[in-house]
């Protein structure tokens, strides 16, 4: 428990001690995102490299608690050796993601180029990891899956995963603070159910994004910029997959009867809504899925009269209560929980585009 605790407070206290120092080179080198665009909700020039910190912050907590073969047995639920490996790989993941996001944030990269990384980055995680999703327990009266379906199911949901961080990026506070809120989650899950690094992991995130908030909330000091998205991404993909693939033998009581899948989409449950929305939204009308616009739900939020703390505030409160909504679903009924969550989350997510707005979105 002290590792899990130590992590947190490391992580923390890295973003929050020398964020401000890097806000001020930021301005002084102008790595900043200006004001023009209509997309853009800012009015003045804000830095756009904060995702050094949330990098900075989850890498080196995770790595200086990271527990021994004794203490990562606290649980007997989990394999150091088998952590050990996952590590190394995840590591190299973040540090391809985090320079590139870095350089898209500074000079640009062009999406097809993007793209490949990705595909660079499922590789190493899926592929030589075996970080992925095998079997479904149920849901959609799948079990097992062949493996073929595993490997282009587990890099589809990485790249998903990944880019929805980076498309709800758009108002202060909110990718970092959804990201706080999910990976608390999943700590808090695989704390029960005895698995030390892993909920180390989501620690180091959630402190390193809990100190980032502090300079991220309205009015922004600093953006996090694809290098803060996307280390987020990955870190919550990883998770995802791992809280989806733990043996059902081996879970407490308390979480034995929850559809892992389900509390794993939940989990992450905003930003795949908002991103299926749009994607949907696009391609209805003609347009590349991802081609920029103001149609995202907190831009309807914006528009209907919210101002930034609000509309935050309103979708963290979203983010938990389908979190919490998913806890309250009938034991091992993981179709059942399955169509009401979502149904909910989708209805709940598309009930303000029926309202009319106040201001011209």
């Amino acid at each position: 428990m002290k590792e899990l605790v130590f992590g947190f407070i490391s992580s923390f206290f890295i973003v929050l001690l020398a964020t401000p120092s890097l806000i001020k080179v930021a301005k002084m080198k102008h790595l900043v995102d200006e004001p023009g665009e209509a997309r853009k909700l800012h009015r003045r020039s804000v830095p756009t490299i904060g995702g050094i910190m949330i990098f900075a912050g989850t890498i080196v907590a995770y790595s200086l608690w990271f527990p021994s073969s004794q203490e990562a047995q606290f649980g007997n639920n989990y394999n150091v050796l088998e952590a050990l490996g996952e590590f190394k790989y995840l590591v190299a993941s973040m540090f391809i993601l985090f320079f590139t996001g870095l350089k898209d944030d500074i000079i640009g990269v062009s999406p097809s180029k993007k793209l490949l990384v990705h595909f660079l980055v499922g590789f190493i995680l899926v592929m030589m990891a075996d970080i992925r999703i095998t079997q479904f327990w149920g849901l959609l009266e799948f079990d097992s899956i062949p493996i073929w379906a595993s490997y282009i199911l587990s890099i589809f949901t990485y790249i998903v995963i990944v880019n929805a961080f980076n498309l709800i990026d758009g108002v202060d506070g909110l990718a970092s603070g959804v990201g706080l809120i999910s990976s608390m989650g999943f700590a808090a899950w695989f704390y029960t159910t005895g698995d030390l690094p892993l909920a180390l992991l989501a620690v180091s995130l959630g402190g390193a994004l809990f100190g980032f908030l502090f300079f991220n909330f309205n009015p922004a000091k600093i953006f996090m910029g694809d290098s803060g998205s996307l280390i987020i991404g990955v870190v919550l993909f990883v998770l995802a997959v791992k809280l989806i693939e733990f043996p059902k033998s081996q879970l407490p009581t308390i979480v034995s009867g929850v559809s892992k899948p389900v509390i794993a989409m939940a989990l992450i449950c905003y930003p795949l809504v908002d991103t299926l929305r749009v994607f949907t939204y696009r391609t209805v009308r003609g347009r590349s899925p991802f081609s920029a616009d103001k149609n995202h739900i907190h831009h309807r939020l914006l528009a209907l009269g919210l101002n930034h703390k609000q509309v935050v505030f309103t979708l963290y409160g979203y983010s938990l209560f389908i979190i919490a909504l998913t806890f309250l679903m009938p034991e091992d009924s993981p179709n059942i929980s399955f169509l009401i969550v979502g149904a909910v989350a989708v209805a709940l997510a598309q009930v303000i585009f029926i309202i009319k707005p106040k201001v011209k979105s």
